[in-house]
């Protein structure tokens, strides 16, 4: 049974391979020429006033790829920066004065270096496992403390989220903490854990520092399809690590994404942070997206929550965030509904009503009267509809997002 809350939210308008106006998480993200951007597990830092987004292309045999922004918004695509291969959930770290970039070849550390931000990557030794106790892993996570030293943050093949220094030299060094089994956690690891699942399946590690708090984000294991990402908390890198606490409702699945990198913007307002999610496709692959959000913290409560909102932006000069202004909602129950689409009652919904489509797998379209005919995915078994009529448009290109939650998203075969 698929329970479909669908709405259509008009807002901002810009046009077709114009500069983007705002981050719309979910949406299909171009880059300056036009193209999507391919740059999934990645992560965000900062040199001078550009902004530069490493992730792994998932068009290219997932090579690391490159890009540049000075407002968040417009990205660039520099390119790929190394002819490797597979190198999974890339990371830039700079623990001297080259550049480093991490990620996971054959469940091993591979080091990258190079001299300049941007190109003359080459792999640094062979692929190691992470020490002390050589584990293989899977995700790559990457931090760095208000004192200048990076960690590489690794999700093993144990089950055990494991946080190491990077040396000054860009090798891997000594563990500073992790999140394990409690029966796997030795006497160095200085961490006792609170409601710790058993089992302690968790990957995709990231951490957010505020005042004197670290924030450990992680996502549980569930393959592609999306879970709620949980929180730890410590009053030090090296823990005790307090957790797990939801970052989202448990029914949203941290908004159909999996955590990737946090990332803080100081502006000369506000200091704001920044989710950075990817929503995968069932296999990982170019038909993925991106989740970005602000994230409310709470260093009292030691509460993270993702804001989340349709469409958004961060002037990365002051850190204020701002939303569209001029949007109108069109709810589906108010539509023209054929097939087997129905209204029913729907407790979490704004309305409180929702489409019901009793079941099935195959695509079904929605129509909009503004010439557009856009496609869903995954909704029905026979032909059914869902129809908004007398839409107000600009008369412009503008944007039209579609809103939809799905009851039992596992039972789905997604693109």
């Amino acid at each position: 049974m698929i329970l479909l809350h669908l709405a259509l939210l008009l807002s901002a308008t810009f046009g077709v391979f114009a500069a983007t106006s705002w981050i719309v998480p979910g949406a299909i993200w171009t880059d300056t020429s036009g193209d999507k951007i391919d740059a999934h597990g990645g992560g965000i830092v900062k040199q001078g006033d550009t902004f530069y987004w490493i992730g792994q292309s998932a068009s290219n045999s997932e090579t690391p790829y490159l890009y540049s922004s000075t407002d968040m918004l417009n990205w660039k695509n520099l390119g790929k920066q190394s002819s490797i291969q597979y190198l999974w959930r890339p990371k830039i770290a700079k623990p001297d004065g080259s550049f480093w970039i991490y990620g996971q070849v054959n469940r091993n550390i591979q080091a990258l270096v190079s001299t300049q931000m941007v190109g003359g990557y080459t792999t640094h030794g062979a692929a190691v496992t992470v020490p002390p106790k050589n584990y293989t892993y899977s995700d790559t996570g990457m931090f760095q403390d208000t004192d200048g030293s990076w960690y590489i943050l690794t999700s093993a093949d144990h089950n055990t989220v494991q946080i190491n220094k990077i040396n000054s030299d860009g090798s891997i060094g000594a563990k500073a903490s992790q999140l394990s089994t409690e029966s796997d956690i030795d006497s160095t690891a200085a961490c006792k854990l609170t409601n710790f699942p058993a089992g302690g399946a968790y990957e995709a590690p990231g951490i957010l520092k505020v005042d004197d708090v670290y924030f450990l984000i992680v996502s549980g294991k569930t393959g592609w399809r999306s879970n709620t990402n949980k929180m730890f908390y410590s009053a030090s890198i090296t823990g005790s690590w307090t957790g797990p606490f939801d970052i989202a409702p448990e029914a949203e699945k941290t908004y159909d994404s999996q955590n990737t990198f946090e990332f803080t913007i100081r502006g000369s307002k506000q200091t704001t942070y920044m989710y950075m999610g990817d929503s995968w496709d069932s296999k990982g692959g170019p038909s993925s997206n991106y989740i970005w959000l602000p994230m409310v913290v709470n260093t009292s409560a030691k509460t993270v929550s993702l804001d989340y909102h349709a469409m958004w932006k961060v002037d990365v000069n002051t850190g204020v965030i701002s939303y569209p202004t001029t949007k109108k909602r069109y709810e589906a129950e108010d539509a023209i509904l054929t097939g087997r689409a129905a209204v029913s009652s729907c407790n979490d919904c704004i309305s409180k009503r929702a489409v019901h489509i009793r079941k099935g797998i195959q695509p079904s379209s929605l129509t909009v009267n503004l010439g557009k005919k856009l496609t869903t995915h995954q909704i029905v078994e026979s032909s059914s509809q869902v129809t908004f009529k007398n839409v107000t448009g600009t008369g412009s290109p503008q944007w039209i997002s579609i809103h939809y939650t799905v009851n039992n998203p596992e039972g789905l075969s997604y693109p």
